[in-house]
């Protein structure tokens, strides 16, 4: 999530499939996904009452240099999926997608999408973008075209550590946030809502959106 702050890790892994079965399904079904994801961090950003915690990072660094939040998120995509190399974790195609469409998707919307001052439709827009935020996660990890760099290094470190799911997801999450407040980046009522609600939402709606490959 993404860039999805670790939420597929805590799921249940996806076997092994042929990549080309039902593959023009699931690649619509990825790209949806990925700009609804961009879009889903804008009207967190809009909000601005708190992001989730790799995009408070994303936040801090477009805050220190000057770069668009969506320049941003692609470049520590970029080099989060570098990281996969000692790792090695093998990236899909959904993962490379993960790491460009997300920011497009996120400096288009915020372009358009107009800054709210009354507190009720930000409070509106915390909920609208975490509820499509699990939506957007559920619907590309559902299409099993590989996982988002965030996620991968997740699992790959847990692999290499023998830590659990939850201790990795927590350190990794509590570095880039504590990263992203010093560099100038957002928490607030959203971060919280947003850990709160995000692995509950996605394992309610990843069963509706998975692609059979069977």
């Amino acid at each position: 999530m993404q860039h999805t702050g670790g939420v597929s890790a805590a799921l249940p892994v996806p076997r092994t499939v042929a990549p080309g079965r039902r593959l023009p399904r699931r690649s619509v079904q990825l790209f949806a996904g990925l700009v609804l994801y961009g879009v889903s961090i804008a009207l967190l950003v809009r909000s601005e009452l708190g992001l989730m915690p790799w995009s408070v990072l994303d936040q801090g660094i477009a805050r220190s240099t000057g770069l668009t939040l969506g320049t941003v998120s692609i470049l520590v995509g970029a080099v989060v999926l570098l990281l996969w190399v000692p790792l090695r974790q093998r990236p899909g195609v959904g993962t490379v997608a993960n790491v460009f469409v997300i920011g497009l998707a996120l400096d288009a919307c915020l372009a358009v999408l107009p800054r709210v001052e009354a507190l009720p439709p930000r409070l509106a827009l915390v909920v609208a973008g975490v509820v499509l935020n699990a939506l957007a996660t559920a619907s590309y990890i559902g299409v099993q075209l590989g996982p988002g760099p965030r996620d991968g290094l997740m699992t790959g470190l847990v692999r290499r550590t023998g830590r659990s799911v939850r201790l990795v997801r927590t350190g990794l999450e509590v570095v880039v946030v504590v990263l992203g407040v010093l560099l100038g980046g957002t928490i607030g009522l959203g971060t919280v809502v947003y850990a709160l609600c995000i692995g509950p939402l996605v394992q309610l709606l990843l069963p509706r959106v998975t692609v059979a490959l069977d």
